[in-house]
């Protein structure tokens, strides 16, 4: 087995080893995975934080010894916390690296980092003001972060500033946590989520008190939250239907 670690700021996450394939997610930098299939251009992992596979040009990936790859994993992670910092690389040039970076593993890279940094494990009263940081990032499928994010990687960046673990799909985190029956028993930070017609679990947002929801939806917006779903006030209708609200933490 190889491991590695993404040794750019951004890195497309793809569903086949093909640049015109699409973006399951995003890899941020200093991020862990184990490599599964190394090809000549392309490589399949499987991401430390959450599982999640897909392919990643070879060019974005750094391969460490097993030994780093279990030390910096069982950390708790050192993230960016400023929506645009930057680290040292080891000839002096700057790289940018966006909010919710593994900076705790910019060692392995011989790069240096000296912003600040979120790596404890808070409780939910912090998870809202976090989500505010997102307010207005664009809407992006597979993103990761406020230049472009999607519903699930909205949440699980959130939660996972705060010290906190979830999946990286929403059908995913909706495994996750305790179901609540009503929105009156839920508290700020936790998590809605919304089916289709068919019954799949498609959308997912972060609930705010007196019953607003801040979800990506077009962008990053704060919309209200009623027994039927989200009622979006741009478009005067509901754009969600509600299926369970969780409690996470």
């Amino acid at each position: 087995m190889k491991y590695g670690l993404c040794n750019v700021s951004i890195a497309p996450l793809r569903a086949e080893k093909a640049d015109a394939s699409e973006m399951v997610s995003q890899v941020l930098y200093g991020e862990l995975f184990k490599i599964l299939d190394m090809q000549k251009k392309w490589s399949r992992i499987r991401l430390h934080h959450d599982g999640y596979e897909g392919w990643l040009d070879n060019k974005q990936l750094f391969e460490v010894e097993e030994n780093d790859y279990k030390k910096y994993g069982s950390l708790q992670p050192k993230l960016s916390s400023e929506l645009v910092d930057f680290v040292t690389e080891n000839h002096g040039q700057l790289m940018p690296i966006p909010l919710g970076c593994a900076v705790g593993s910019a060692k392995l890279l011989q790069h240096r980092f000296e912003g600040p940094t979120k790596s404890s494990v808070l409780n939910k009263d912090y998870l809202v003001s976090t989500a505010l940081l997102y307010l207005n990032a664009p809407y992006l499928w597979g993103g990761r972060t406020p230049f472009g994010i999607d519903c699930s990687g909205f949440t699980q960046m959130v939660y996972r500033l705060n010290g906190h673990s979830l999946k990286r799909d929403a059908s995913q985190q909706a495994t996750q946590g305790e179901p609540l029956s009503f929105i009156e028993e839920s508290e700020p930070g936790d998590l809605a989520f919304f089916d289709n017609a068919e019954g799949d679990i498609t959308h997912v947002g972060i609930i705010m008190k007196d019953h607003y929801i801040i979800h990506a939806h077009g962008k990053v917006r704060i919309d209200r939250l009623d027994h039927t779903g989200i009622f979006n006030y741009d478009k005067r209708t509901h754009t969600h239907k509600l299926r369970v609200i969780k409690k996470i933490i």
